[in-house]
């Protein structure tokens, strides 16, 4: 994809165009169909063995294998799940820094197994945003 930029160095505009190598085409994500709801149980009790699923994914505890946030910003958009396969140089999240999105791409092929953000965090440079196993 080419793109146009102008820049102004000492006073000075010059165009420049820069074609995007490697970048990964984005496909939009397919509707998903609306869930009936469902009769609430009569006294159901959890079991140990359930899992909590409304517990957030943010809490999920970041090992050294996270991949850091490059610069200071707030999480606009997750477009990955937890148990996503992704493809290197995919985007999994875009980052707003200084009124710019910036995706943030997985930097090798795997299984999400953890976020550590929520849209609208605000992060700081190196702190855990995902991890890929």
């Amino acid at each position: 994809m080419l793109r146009k930029f102008k820049i102004s160095i000492d006073g000075k505009e010059y165009l420049v165009e820069m074609e995007e190598i490697g970048g990964v085409p984005q496909v939009p994500a397919a509707p998903v169909a609306p869930v009936a709801p469902v009769a609430p149980a009569a006294e159901a009790v959890p079991t140990p063995a359930q899992a909590d699923t409304t517990a957030s994914v943010a809490n999920t505890p970041a090992g050294s294998d996270a991949m850091p946030s490059p610069m200071p910003g707030t999480i606009l958009r997750i477009l990955v799940n937890v148990g996503d396969t992704v493809q290197e140089n995919q985007p999994l999240m875009i980052l707003e820094a200084m009124k710019m999105e910036n995706e943030i791409v997985a930097g090798k092929a795997g299984t999400v197994t953890g976020i550590h953000v929520q849209q609208g965090d605000m992060v700081n440079p190196g702190e855990p945003l995902v991890t890929i196993g």
